[in-house]
Formats: C-alpha cells, structure tokens, sequence
C-alpha cells in the first residue's frame, strides 16, 4: 500500500527527484552518442578517407620527383645563363 504526502506524491517520488532522465532517454541518448562516434569513424577513417590519403600520397611522391627535375633544370639554365654572362662581358 502507498504511503501519500501532503503533495500526493510517494516517498519514492520524493527521493527519485535527483534524476532528471528516464532509461528510455538515457537509452536513447547513449545510442544517439554511439551513432555519432561511428558515424565521425567512418569519416576519419574510412574508405573514402584512405583513397585521399593514398592520392595524396602518390602526389607528393609525384611533386618531389618534379622538384627534383626542375632543379636540375635550373642549375643547367643558371650555368648557361652565366657562361653567356662571361661571353658578352656584362
């Protein structure tokens, strides 16, 4: 048999006052957080994410090689350039 106040209230509705979600919304909330961590996995770390990476990868190794050829390139030009420098005399 329930025990009443003067508010209508239980004594077990009083002292359950110190929580404000039900287990349905704590249950719910802990899914939603759940979902979105999986969700921002599969950004960071997905498949979409390793195929960046690797582009990414494959285009710097691309970008040294061409820095590499460029300079070469340049010491030639510079060493042509003052050759002619000592030529003309300027």
């Amino acid at each position: 048999m329930k025990e009443w106040n003067s508010e209508g209230k239980t004594p077990r509705e009083e002292e359950g006052k110190w929580y404000i979600f039900s287990f349905r919304s704590l249950l719910a909330i802990a899914i939603g957080i759940v979902l979105f961590v999986l969700y921002v996995k599969i950004l960071l770390f997905g498949n979409n994410s390793l195929e960046v990476l690797r582009s990414l990868e494959a285009e710097k190794t691309k970008l040294l090689q061409e820095r590499s050829t460029l300079r070469e390139a340049n010491q030639a030009l510079q060493k042509h350039y003052f050759e002619l420098l000592q030529i003309t005399g300027g």
